[in-house]
């Protein structure tokens, strides 16, 4: 099953690929979009090599990925979704791939992360919020994942509160050990999650 396209009520998410390099580039130029993840904008030589990995990561369980999401306007509360990527403006990106790392279980094709990286000016209108609700609904729905987890750092409270909104539950705080931390990296990361038992009883909207 190859990653299809989703829609929201406001957003269009499309399979990320190789024409979108430019807006990856463009979003991760950004150091506040970064401030909780690499702490300064990347070079286009570190997009380009992120963008190779997600593409590789894509193909590692069907139906998982990355999307690029896309609106009308200023994507206020009386928008709705464009009908294609050409006729909308670019929101941000959208992650559901396997998940991984080293504090991961190795290869649960079960198992994946949820992630969202908007560009600034989309801030705080509600869109992270709404697209991760669509990539779980997927991810449950279609793929048929037991469980999908999203992590962040500590302090990044604006992260958590999309996690809290779309009923993931708070699982544990843990201490990776970093090379050249991020200021307030001593408060450690947390992980919340969303298991196909609480999706399955989640209150119905």
């Amino acid at each position: 099953m190859p990653q299809p396209i989703l829609r929201t009520d406001r957003l269009l998410l499309v399979p990320l690929a190789d024409r979108h390099l430019d807006l990856e580039v463009r979003l991760d130029s950004d150091a506040e979009v970064l401030r909780y993840l690499f702490g300064r904008a990347r070079t286009r030589g570190e997009v380009v090599e992120h963008h190779t990995r997600r593409i590789g990561q894509a193909t590692t369980v069907d139906g998982l990925g990355f999307w690029m999401a896309f609106g009308s306007g200023d994507c206020g509360r009386g928008s709705i979704a464009p009908a294609s990527e050409d006729a909308g403006e670019f929101v941000g990106l959208m992650m559901l791939p396997p998940a991984h790392g080293p504090d991961q279980p190795a290869d649960d094709p079960t198992v994946a992360e949820l992630g969202y990286r908007l560009v600034r000016r989309h801030w705080r209108k509600g869109l992270a919020s709404e697209a991760s609700r669509c990539l779980l609904r997927h991810a449950f729905d279609t793929v048929g994942q037991r469980r999908v987890i999203a992590q962040t750092m500590t302090v990044n409270v604006g992260s958590r509160r999309v996690m809290a909104a779309v009923g993931m539950r708070y699982v544990r705080t843990f201490f990776p050990e970093w090379d050249d931390p991020l200021p307030d990296a001593e408060q450690g990361e947390v992980e919340y999650e969303m298991t196909r038992e609480m999706w399955q009883s989640r209150p119905k909207r």
